[in-house]
């Protein structure tokens, strides 16, 4: 075989993922919307992506901390609030928050508009936990603080009650 011919063989290797932007699996959690771009299915579990609108006044979940993955934030429009620790930090379109494994936070939309932010979970297990929450909505069943701490264990995430 000669090497232009070995050149124009098709490449064999992962295919890659185009979610357009009315596709993608929905999860409505309250009076957050999330869109899941990517689930770790064609990342080797490696990436999850996911844009969530916060609808006005939303109160985000408990602060807590992630024991096995990297959480990132990109706020594409409005303001988010993030809390980690004791401190606050609006963040306004064009923002990046990446929040490391261990650090305690949580975040909200104190506003009267939308916020839409693009979030990663690295590595993807965080995105499963979501879905769980839905399935609490769906059943009609209330997600009490326990039921939330439940969910949040099984994927290597706890509260963070060791704020002074």
């Amino acid at each position: 075989m000669t090497e232009e011919a070995r050149n124009s063989e098709p490449q064999v290797g992962p295919a890659i993922s185009v979610v357009g932007p009315c596709d993608g699996e929905t999860i409505v959690l309250g009076t957050t919307r999330m869109r899941v771009l990517e689930d770790g299915s064609h990342t080797g579990h490696r990436l999850a992506i996911a844009e969530s609108v916060l609808a006005p006044h939303t109160q985000g979940p408990p602060q807590h901390r992630h024991a096995q993955h990297d959480e990132g934030f990109y706020v594409l429009s409005g303001t988010v609030r993030f809390t980690v620790g004791n401190d606050d930090y609006d963040a306004t379109a064009g923002t990046l928050v990446m929040v490391p494994p261990g650090t305690p936070h949580t975040f909200a939309n104190p506003t009267d508009q939308p916020a839409v932010m693009l979030s990663t979970f690295t590595p993807d297990l965080y995105v499963q936990y979501f879905r769980d929450l839905q399935a609490v909505f769906a059943d009609g069943r209330p997600l009490t603080p326990q039921a939330n701490i439940d969910a949040m264990s099984r994927y290597a995430t706890e509260p963070a009650t060791d704020l002074a």
